[in-house]
């Protein structure tokens, strides 16, 4: 990774691009280059038949700098320092604080370019590059470019071991506001490739790691546990906090429920987990679980009116939870 510092003094980590993928990239520019220009070429000889030697000469030499000279430039100008090759590749050209390129930048590039590749074959490219400690070629020097790797191979995330199972919850009260995300970093690399590590070195990082992390927390670690269990408990424990605070942030409050009975009247509920619905023999706006009163039938013309009985008086020690609902339906359990 290079140090590039931008304007704002902020450092940037990117990888210069080295020779070979930067040679099969000026490849890949040079045959597209080179194809369009004999078709140019081509097209030219056929226009200019009959033309003299002259102005022959005058226009090929005028498509030679188009062609093989203004249209890198334009190209890299245009997409900010990505030519059919770097795209293929995965480069880019950018300035040396980490800014996209500008014209004055592809000028440069492309004028030195006609010295360094076309006319030494790339000589002098390659030398420069193979010199250059961030695989510069003298075009970057005298523009002030640097040509970066955009594509990174994606690196195989390892999964952090468990601590003992006498370990877990040990550390449930440790302060763990003060610990850097830099040490947390290291931590975890150093746990999920502490087998690949030599014994002796291994255990030397692990001490140093668990002695910052002790300078962090102001907690030591219990007596007798290794430092790489201790490591591995207190990682565990700061996983499980984030995981409390994932899920109490994606929990949801009290629930309503929904249902729809068959009846002839509304009935609702109030309270967090309300159902609404409508249930068998409720009135208009009737409670929910507390039937409406029978309304008696409409009595013919000319004859008394039908009184309903009078319901006898619960007995002592019954209890209306224990009589069946009036609705018919049993309430779930």
């Amino acid at each position: 990774m290079s140090g590039v510092v931008t304007g704002d003094a902020v450092v940037l980590g990117l990888r210069p691009a080295r020779l070979p993928s930067r040679a099969l990239a000026v490849l890949v520019d040079l045959v597209v280059v080179w194809a369009a220009y004999l078709l140019v070429t081509i097209g030219l000889a056929v226009a200019t038949a009959s033309l003299d030697e002259a102005a022959v000469t005058a226009v090929s030499i005028a498509a030679f700098l188009l062609v093989l000279v203004g249209a890198p430039i334009a190209v890299e100008t245009l997409s900010h320092g990505r030519s059919l090759g770097k795209m293929a590749c995965g480069l880019r050209v950018v300035r040396d604080d980490g800014g996209p390129i500008r014209f004055r930048h592809a000028l440069v590039r492309g004028a030195m370019g006609v010295v360094e590749i076309l006319m030494t074959l790339g000589v002098v490219a390659c030398v420069a590059s193979l010199v250059s400690e961030r695989g510069r070629r003298l075009g970057d020097v005298f523009a002030g470019t640097l040509v970066v790797r955009e594509r990174m191979p994606a690196a195989r995330v390892r999964p952090v071991p468990p601590p003992p199972p006498w370990l877990v919850g040990r550390f449930a009260g440790l302060d763990l506001s003060a610990v850097p995300e830099a040490l947390w970093l290291e931590v975890r690399q150093y746990l999920t490739r502490a087998r690949e590590l030599d014994p002796a070195v291994g255990r030397q990082l692990a001490g140093r790691l668990a002695d910052e992390l002790v300078a962090r927390t102001g907690a030591p670690p219990p007596a007798g546990v290794p430092a790489e269990a201790y490591l591995a408990g207190v990682v565990a424990e700061r996983q499980a906090r984030e995981a409390r605070r994932a899920f109490a942030e994606a929990g949801h409050g009290p629930g309503r429920g929904h249902g729809t009975g068959r009846g002839s009247g509304p009935g609702h509920g109030t309270g967090p987990g309300a159902v609404l619905g409508t249930g068998d023999g409720f009135g208009a706006g009737g409670a929910f679980g507390v039937p409406a009163a029978p309304v008696p039938p409409a009595a013919p013309s000319g004859a008394p009116p039908v009184v309903p009985p009078a319901s006898a008086p619960p007995a002592a020690g019954s209890s209306r939870e224990g009589r069946p609902p009036a609705t018919g339906f049993v309430p779930p359990a």
